[in-house]
């Protein structure tokens, strides 16, 4: 069996740590399958403006190989990769229910996903809710999980240093914090975390630091502030292995002198 691809998803997501475990739980995403040319694909278009949400078939284009079990993003067992999401599987298909915006053209634009940019596009369906929707349905072992969600909240100091990034191209720091700490944000198994002491935690997200406290009373996560990766050290040195040390620099310049300037005032 050979499958063409029939275009292309977009968007901010490169890496499988920015993916959200399900679109469902990343509202805010947002993206565009791009199909190709020459295949009169903008008339197999017609009348699917009338669904609000679509599925989408495509191509776990970042994995190679497959795993009979799998550890998911929740839970601390392993289970069998056909009783999960997991993108490791034998033929690399995965499916995924996206919100639809609108079309134009070739372009369909969509929200609350959980693809990657580059991912290939198998095909499309309309989301049915008669024949999708199950109120009797059962969620097999993730009905016996905790239901603990905690709420994330971004200070105003870390809120800054994020938009600042978003402008110099690290554009999915936020999604992956509120993603990642709004479950199990202690699990040192699923995420780079490190303890700093004191009720602080720091959690990685590639060559950035955001360090985090945690209100368990209330089940409140706050992002205190975001920090480079690298030691000053390091930052002298000009080998560049990821080719992001101008924007950590420019960083630490630009809220160093923030932090200098809000002192002279105090």
């Amino acid at each position: 069996m050979e499958m063409t691809p029939i275009g292309t998803f977009r968007c901010l997501e490169t890496y499988p740590y920015d993916a959200a475990r399900q679109g469902v739980v990343a509202e805010e995403n947002s993206g565009v399958v791009v199909l190709d040319g020459g295949h009169n694909f903008e008339q197999a278009l017609q009348d699917i403006e009338g669904f609000s949400h679509i599925w989408l078939v495509f191509q776990f284009h970042k994995h190679t190989h497959w795993k009979p079990l799998v550890q998911p993003p929740r839970g601390g067992k392993k289970v069998g990769v056909f009783a999960s999401r997991a993108p490791y599987r034998p033929n690399s298909i995965g499916m995924s229910c996206v919100r639809l915006v609108g079309v134009k053209g070739r372009r369909i634009e969509v929200a609350a996903h959980d693809l990657l940019d580059g991912t290939p596009i198998l095909d499309i369906k309309p989301y049915i809710p008669y024949a999708d929707c199950f109120s009797d349905a059962t969620g097999g072992w993730i009905d016996a999980l905790s239901d603990e969600v905690w709420t994330v909240r971004v200070s105003d100091d870390a809120s800054k240093q994020l938009n600042w990034l978003a402008e110099h191209g690290v554009d999915c720091m936020e999604a992956f914090l509120t993603q990642q700490l709004a479950d199990e944000p202690f699990n040192r198994k699923r995420k780079r975390l490190r303890e700093l002491g004191s009720g602080q935690w720091e959690i990685a997200y590639r060559t950035w630091r955001a360090r985090f406290e945690a209100d368990s009373e209330n089940n409140e996560i706050v992002i205190a502030a975001i920090a480079s990766g690298y030691a000053p050290e390091e930052l002298k040195n000009e080998e560049d292995r990821y080719d992001d040390k101008n924007t950590h620099r420019t960083f630490v310049e630009v809220f160093q002198s923030l932090a200098d300037g809000e002192a002279s005032l105090r």
